[in-house]
């Protein structure tokens, strides 16, 4: 009888895989995107018994980039499993993509046992001093006992102040031990504590600047979006009648047709846009980090006007723009302060006047009446009206992301899920399906160019076997597209290597993965077909020929001042 006793008190064991997957369970963790291999296989064959989805992507790039379309899209964290070495590797660019994009993720790579490591063992990379530099943080896990309180720091930090990924390596003998731990509960980390209240003094000395302002204007970064806080910036801006623009990442926040809203700035931003940066006498910058992007010549960049910058991330105030009142807070947390404030303002109608002028005068614009070839710009406007500005879009990197940045009619913060700061080509495909997953009764597109698409087409495969109704939109120059403009423009049209000798028959590929194709060539019947296709149901892809010669426009070329765009009417 005492010995039937002793063996009840004695705490149940299991194993450290089981013991991580139910670390996740209790992170609420939706899904994983991972990828099995050799120092991983205890980690999945634990999986097999749990009710978390894996996702097997096709590519580990593939994985971390569907992470980040699900975390983008949703908010919440992406989780990423991938093996060791050429697996963890191969997630780099994403976990730097992310970083780049303020991107919550936790990737877990899988890592040779403790005794092999540093002796270069099969499989094995130095993941953490590889990935130092492009993380929030990173963890390796000596102690089974300590998995618990890494993983919940892990999340935590992944998905507070400004947003960005972590990796856990996990030794392979760490999955496999036993132990009796249990899942965290609660974080201490005494060097860790983002400031997200903003200081009543800057708040004060902003609103006092806006009362004097004759000619103010707002930037909406992806901080708007991350802090969820776009119904409280659209309020603000209403309050005060602020004409406002935004950077690629910010566009959302306010709707296109917002009769405040002059459109993204920058390199391939709207006339509007940016020669309200040239002329402001007050730019409140909500969550952008003035990249070089937007901030085409800092030493020229806003010079009439008082700049005040709120940002979650001390870094970024004072780094490329010099700001006349800084406030590390929340966006969110900001701008409820600021709407709780009740100031007069100045009479602003003669400057509103001129920035809608200028945006009705000089709109984005393109050779409508062509008839010898389809215009990219208007198939990203066909499918605006198709999807009513509802879905989201998901683009790939070149060309096609700033015409889709500037003709779709956007209407909601995480719309746009695409690669903002890293500029990732084959970013796409894997980030729509992510975001189908986070998605799954919303449309989703994805518009893809033909470089990019060529990248990471692999992960058609996962598209009928989860039943994901997308529609990828391949625009076809048989050209890196991007590339090629800047060679036409600045290299006197000396094409090196971005026009592609040969290409595969895109629409026999999508068939060969059991996917609807169409190929568009004829600019007469476009439309018409383009919507048949695009009407169809179920995963498809629209491929459409365009013209392989179309540059996107305005233009501000490199080291210029905003008001020196080219190609503006």
């Amino acid at each position: 009888m005492a010995s039937t006793q002793k063996n009840a008190s004695v705490a149940e064991q299991f194993s450290g895989a089981k013991l991580l997957l139910d670390c996740l369970a209790k992170q609420d963790v939706e899904i994983i995107f991972g990828y099995p291999g050799g120092s991983v296989l205890p980690l999945y064959d634990a999986l097999y018994h749990e009710d978390i989805p894996n996702i097997l992507t096709r590519h580990e790039q593939g994985a971390v980039h569907a992470a980040q379309g699900y975390a983008k899209s949703t908010g919440k964290p992406g989780v990423v499993v991938v093996t060791s070495g050429p697996g963890a590797t191969n997630v780099v660019t994403g976990i730097a993509d992310a970083m780049s994009d303020s991107v919550p993720l936790v990737v877990i790579t899988g890592q040779v046992v403790t005794q092999g490591i540093g002796k270069d063992a099969f499989q094995e990379a130095d993941i953490l001093g590889i990935t130092l530099p492009i993380t929030k943080n990173n963890y390796q896990v000596r102690n089974i006992n300590d998995l618990p309180q890494i993983l919940n720091e892990a999340f935590h930090i992944a998905t507070t102040g400004r947003k960005g990924p972590v990796v856990v390596d996990l030794p392979k003998d760490m999955t496999v031990c036993q132990t009796d731990a249990q899942p965290a509960n609660e974080v201490h980390l005494e060097s860790y504590h983002p400031n997200t209240q903003p200081s009543a003094l800057q708040i004060n000395r902003l609103m006092e600047k806006l009362a004097e302002a004759k000619r103010p204007v707002v930037l909406a970064g992806g901080g708007v979006v991350a802090a969820n806080a776009a119904m409280e910036l659209t309020r603000f801006v209403e309050k005060y009648q602020i004409p406002t623009i935004s950077s690629l990442l910010g566009l959302g926040v306010l709707k296109s047709d917002h009769e405040l809203f002059l459109g993204m700035a920058g390199m391939h931003g709207s006339y509007a846009a940016n020669m309200a940066l040239v002329d402001c006498d007050l730019l409140i910058n909500f969550g952008c980090r003035f990249s070089d992007r937007l901030a085409t010549s800092p030493k020229d960049f806003a010079q009439n006007a008082t700049v005040a910058h709120v940002d979650i991330d001390p870094a970024e105030i004072g780094k490329i723009i010099p700001t006349a009142i800084p406030i590390v807070a929340d966006v969110k947390k900001a701008l409820l302060s600021m709407l709780n404030k009740e100031i007069k303002v100045q009479d602003t109608r003669k400057w509103q006047s001129l920035c809608l002028q200028r945006h009705q005068e000089k709109p984005f614009t393109y050779d409508r009446d062509s008839t010898t070839e389809i215009k990219p710009q208007k198939v990203i406007e066909l499918v605006g009206k198709l999807t009513k500005g509802n879905a989201y879009v998901v683009t790939d990197v070149g060309q096609h992301q700033m015409w889709v940045a500037q003709y779709y009619p956007f209407k909601f913060a995480n719309q746009l899920v695409t690669s903002g700061g890293l500029g990732t080509m084959g970013y796409g495909i894997p980030a729509g399906i992510g975001a189908k997953f986070g998605n799954p009764d919303s449309q989703i597109v994805v518009f893809v160019g033909d470089g990019g698409f060529q990248m990471t087409n692999q992960e058609f495969a996962i598209l009928n076997e989860h039943q994901l109704d997308i529609k990828f939109i391949l625009l076809n120059n048989n050209s890196l597209g991007m590339v090629r403009q800047w060679q036409e423009v600045f290299y006197e049209n000396r094409r090196s290597q971005s026009v592609f000798a040969s290409s595969p028959d895109f629409v026999m590929l999508a068939k060969a993965y059991g996917i609807n194709g169409v190929k568009i060539e004829n600019s007469a019947t476009m439309e018409a077909d383009f919507t048949k296709a695009f009407n169809k149901p179920g995963p498809g892809l629209i491929e459409v020929v365009i013209s392989p010669t179309e540059h996107v426009l305005p233009m501000i070329p490199p080291g210029k001042a905003n008001d020196q765009m080219i190609g503006v009417d």
